[in-house]
């Protein structure tokens, strides 16, 4: 997978680019790569999408030392490269906290955005005084590595991939590089207000997957239901997946992402595509 860069005032996005068709741009979850879409990326190009993978904000190749890693930080830099791109309206998939900056990118450009898929979409709520000081302490050198190494294998409860062990290596190699455990910690406590309050202003067609099973959640299908009526979109639970159902269970996550994507013709209903 080679890595193409787009440079911006106050950094450099890495991203990946493949194949041709329709724009699908897709944003990882805070502490993690854009190979997170490995799997969701072959499923769509062989269904002749284009898709582009970057890396957040102090992640993967993407350059550290940002001032802004909130939602609204990663929004902007997704319609940057959307723009850069020259070939949107984009479809944008995002995870975790990278759904709230897909949020953020759809309600201040809808002119770019075509559609939305939000997986397990941390959209609102901010850590009180307290968590981020515990927060700051357990992802503290010299151990923070190895502690988010153990917190990222509690989210995928039913099972791991097949290159589990490569690709945990190369996460945790890479947050291991200096800057990137720091910008982890950022991304955690920074405040997704920018994407709670822009909820019902989204007006593009949205899915969100939420895994049945997903321990940052009290109770996911009540938080994918919420998310979905605040934004007027359809989900899908994925019955025994964690965060990453696309990454879990990708033979079920995937097709159902390529059939809403089918449904953005201009000849069918959008509203009928919501249901």
């Amino acid at each position: 997978m080679s890595t193409e860069f787009l440079q911006i005032p106050e950094g450099k996005i890495a991203y990946s680019d493949q194949g041709t068709g329709p724009l699908v741009v897709c944003v990882p979850g805070m502490g993690d790569l854009r190979g997170e879409y490995r799997f969701l990326t072959l499923q769509l190009l062989s269904e002749g999408f284009r898709v582009v993978a970057m890396d957040t904000r102090g992640h993967g190749e993407t350059s550290v030392g940002w001032k802004d890693y909130s939602v609204a930080g990663v929004g902007s830099d997704t319609l940057a490269l959307i723009r850069s791109l020259g070939a949107g309206p984009a479809v944008v998939v995002g995870t975790s906290m990278a759904a709230g900056a897909a949020v953020w990118a759809a309600a201040e450009a809808p002119d770019l955005v075509r559609a939305l898929v939000l997986i397990d979409p941390a959209v609102h709520g901010d850590p009180d005084w307290l968590t981020r000081g515990l927060l700051a302490g357990f992802f503290a050198r010299p151990w923070g590595t190895a502690a988010w190494m153990w917190y990222y294998a509690k989210l995928f409860p039913g099972r791991k991939p097949a290159d589990w062990v490569e690709y945990t290596a190369a996460l945790k190699s890479n947050l291991a590089q200096p800057g990137r455990l720091e910008s982890l910690r950022s991304m955690m406590v920074a405040s997704k207000a920018a994407s709670a309050s822009r909820l019902e202003k989204v007006t593009v067609p949205t899915l969100i997957l939420m895994g049945s099973k997903d321990p940052d959640f009290k109770d996911p299908e009540s938080e994918a239901q919420w998310v979905a009526g605040q934004v007027k979109g359809a989900y899908h639970i994925i019955a025994g997946a964690g965060h990453y159902p696309h990454v879990e269970m990708p033979e079920i996550a995937g097709p159902k992402i390529v059939a809403f994507l089918k449904t953005l013709q201009p000849e069918v209903n959008l509203e009928s595509a919501r249901d």
